[in-house]
């Protein structure tokens, strides 16, 4: 039986939400050309005010078909003058993606989103963009997400190795820390559980412009996101 789950895509202005909606999109096989903001031919910016400005205005929504699930993707403004427009979206989802600039790392509009999610008790993807254009390193980011953020914040890339991995999401509950000790390993299921009790929150690091990191980002969601 097919699962449907609802995520909101949130940011601070100008790190790339709207990017990050194409490219998933885009990746998902839904459109066949990634539209830009400044290009003014972005798939869910329709309205002629928001191709004017460049900016999101209203929240919108796509469907993104995956293997695992279908995703009604809600695409919201990330200017803080339509913040209350956001916090209505927010009611309604089962996760949200929060985008953040590697160029810029968390804002103080970043961390007004994050204290609404957790008002709202949303669980939470990160992704950060602009990587490829980034002086700012993994390392020293994801040290700025668990300071600002979470100590939850945890990096998750197919090419890191399951028992690093595992290893850090043990820190985050008495749960975890007790599937670690027994096996050396956590399953899949505890980590979506974790994610969905906000414990835990996934990190992919990319360039939604250049299409890195969409790809696990979709994969992550698809495994861990929960109804």
């Amino acid at each position: 039986m097919n699962q449907y789950t609802v995520i909101g895509i949130l940011a601070h202005v100008d790190a790339g939400k709207t990017t990050l909606s194409e490219a998933l999109l885009f990746q998902a096989g839904v459109i066949r050309k990634q539209g830009r903001v400044d290009h003014k031919d972005a798939f869910l910016d329709t309205n002629p005010l928001e191709r004017e400005r460049g900016i999101t205005i209203f929240s919108k929504q796509a469907i993104l078909p995956l293997p695992e699930k279908t995703i009604t993707l809600l695409d919201t403004p990330g200017h803080v003058d339509f913040s209350a427009e956001t916090e209505r979206t927010l009611q309604v989802l089962d996760a949200a993606i929060l985008v953040i600039s590697g160029l810029d790392g968390v804002q103080s509009h970043t961390e007004t989103i994050w204290r609404l999610l957790r008002r709202y008790n949303v669980p939470a993807f990160i992704f950060v963009n602009k990587m490829d254009i980034s002086y700012l390193g993994k390392d020293s980011l994801i040290s700025e997400l668990k300071r600002k953020l979470s100590p939850g914040c945890a990096e998750f890339s197919p090419d890191r190795p399951r028992e690093e991995l595992a290893e850090e999401l043990a820190e985050c509950s008495e749960e975890l820390m007790n599937a670690f000790l027994d096996g050396g390993e956590i399953s899949d299921e505890l980590i979506s559980a974790a994610i969905s009790r906000r414990e835990v929150f996934p990190v992919v690091f990319g360039s939604a412009l250049k299409l890195k990191g969409v790809e696990e980002l979709l994969e992550t969601l698809g495994k861990y996101s929960r109804q």
